[in-house]
């Protein structure tokens, strides 16, 4: 199958607060474009740029070649492929699924192997940057999969990124995701408290910032959310109730290989009294609000 313009039509399902921008360079590249979403208001905007809006699951998975998913949860993903009128079971042999949505690696793997028997090739392809990447176009992909269908599907992945590697077989792009959320999770915790000291001991924030955000301590977490914690804004790039599902997600896959995490482990603590607090719909960079 040539992907393109001229040859595929795309799916897309899930058009929250990345899945809408990265949903939008697929349009924009001129691919005709289905899209479902359980609310349908939140596909309004891109429909009024030309997407087509499809009743049901199993209706856009009838019509296009490659059907891409980016939604919130594990349960969603697992019933939007192996539910009764799901992906699997209705798209045609041949189409193509990525799950873009971060989910289980376990469950990544038994999408592939029940998409397999329908000869319907599955690719896991979380991804990372954030809001700010998907309107840019710049998320970093994390895939795994069959290196063929990798090649295949790289069109549609270059519009959405710019960082994209097949790390190994199904399941290995929701593991990379993993690794990216532990780093995150502890990063955040840093970002945070770094700069509720710098407010406390009386220092200039943004003066803070352009002085350590430019030597070691620099990073994506402290160079683009630390300016949104500074001006109080905790609108959601990403939000915390998604990450303390990936951090929960996280947690058990290192379990299961036997591996300790006490750094992601008081990270998720930390979140859950955040959310528990109200802020549960707030942005990852509200953690800074336990701590003024």
């Amino acid at each position: 199958m040539e992907i393109s313009p001229q040859h595929t039509v795309v799916g897309f399902i899930g058009t929250g607060v990345m899945g809408n921008s990265m949903a939008g360079h697929i349009l924009n590249a001129g691919y005709e474009l289905h899209v479902y979403t359980r609310t349908r208001s939140k596909a309004d905007e891109i429909c009024k740029k030309g997407a087509i809006w499809e009743e049901t699951i199993a209706s856009l998975a009838g019509k296009c070649h490659v059907l891409i998913t980016m939604v919130g949860l594990p349960t969603d993903v697992e019933s939007i492929y192996l539910g009764k009128e799901g992906i699997i079971e209705t798209a045609s042999p041949g189409t193509i699924a990525v799950d873009m949505t971060t989910s289980s690696p376990a469950l990544a793997v038994k999408i592939y192997e029940a998409a397999a028997i329908r000869s319907i090739p599955a690719l896991d392809a979380p991804v990372s940057g954030g809001d700010i990447g998907a309107r840019n176009g710049t998320l970093s992909i994390m895939v795994g999969g069959d290196e063929r269908i990798f090649e295949m599907v790289m069109p549609l992945f270059d519009l959405m990124g710019k960082n994209i590697l097949l790390q190994g077989g199904a399941g290995s792009g929701q593991h990379t995701k993993m690794a990216n959320q532990i780093v995150i999770a502890a990063g955040m915790v840093g970002v945070c408290e770094s700069l509720a000291y710098a407010q406390k001991s009386g220092l200039d924030p943004e003066l803070v910032l352009k002085s350590i955000g430019s030597g070691a301590a620099g990073s994506w977490t402290l160079n683009n959310l630390g300016p949104r914690i500074i001006k109080g804004d905790f609108a959601p790039g990403f939000y915390v109730r998604h990450f303390i599902k990936d951090m929960a997600i996280a947690i058990e896959s290192a379990q299961e290989m036997g591996l300790d995490t006490p750094g992601l482990a008081l990270a998720k603590s930390l979140y859950e009294t955040l959310a528990q607090q109200g802020y549960e719909n707030d942005g990852t960079q509200a953690l800074y609000r336990l701590l003024i």
